[in-house]
């Protein structure tokens, strides 16, 4: 029997002008695909020209800047149908779908589709729904009292999968498809037995329980930093009010 984390995978990325979801724009987006553990890894990439200026602290993470965005990128409205229809179609074929942090680049991906198409990421899927596998969730419920921090640098350093050329999308994702992998193998005995649709509607509840501690953190430490409970999308800023 082959279980989850050995069989195909799909993994998406996003490198971005800024880290606020509701402002921010895409840039560069990676859909990588493997049909099994081992196999062959196959690319699809896409470059946006965002439309705004990339700022400075963006690009010194990134390395992107205005010059190559319009060079080499195309208008960001046909960037992100393709985007979201490569999403679509991967959710079709069964595949779950590895989003590293997922309520930060699939809420960016629903805010920018609104944006610029007038429909959410929903829309796209709705006749075959998103089954997301967020490593940082995976981990922080299933070892929950290991110090230190849990960006992708850290969780594949941890669990030790190569990661090379770091905030290139396609790069990332790849890690983060081989971080679930590696996740999956190190905790079979809690995670072997269930499928990608069960472990989706495990992590909404194990984000929620994640975010009400960090938010009790918050409180207690007199911030006023306000914790969205909501995975793999935050909801939208209306709603949240």
């Amino acid at each position: 029997m082959t279980h989850w984390y050995e069989g195909p995978l799909a993994s998406f990325d996003t490198e971005t002008t800024g880290v606020d979801v509701e402002q921010d724009r895409i840039v560069t987006a990676a859909l990588v695909t493997q049909v099994s553990a081992g196999a062959p890894v196959l690319r699809r990439e896409w470059v946006a020209d965002p439309g705004v200026p990339i700022p400075a602290g963006a690009t010194a993470v990134n390395g992107l800047t205005d010059d190559w965005a319009r060079r080499h990128g195309r208008p960001a409205r046909l960037v992100l149908e393709e985007v979201a229809r490569a999403l679509a179609e991967a959710a079709r074929l069964g595949l779950p779908l590895v989003v590293m942090n997922a309520p930060y680049d699939l809420t960016l991906l629903d805010r920018e589709l609104r944006r610029h198409q007038g429909a959410p990421l929903g829309q796209y899927v709705s006749g075959a729904p998103l089954l997301v596998l967020d490593p940082r969730v995976l981990d922080k419920h299933l070892d929950r009292y290991r110090k230190g921090r849990r960006r992708l640098s850290d969780l594949c350093e941890h669990y030790g999968v190569a990661l090379q050329d770091a905030h290139d999308a396609a790069a990332d994702a790849t890690a983060a498809m081989e971080l679930v992998r590696a996740i999956g193998r190190r905790h079979a005995e809690r995670l072997a037995e269930l499928t990608p649709a069960e472990l989706h509607l495990r992590q909404a509840v194990w984000h929620a329980a994640q975010a009400r501690g960090l938010q009790k953190w918050f409180s207690s430490s007199g911030s006023a930093e306000v914790v969205d409970t909501c995975w793999p999308l935050r909801r939208q800023l209306d709603q949240a009010a």
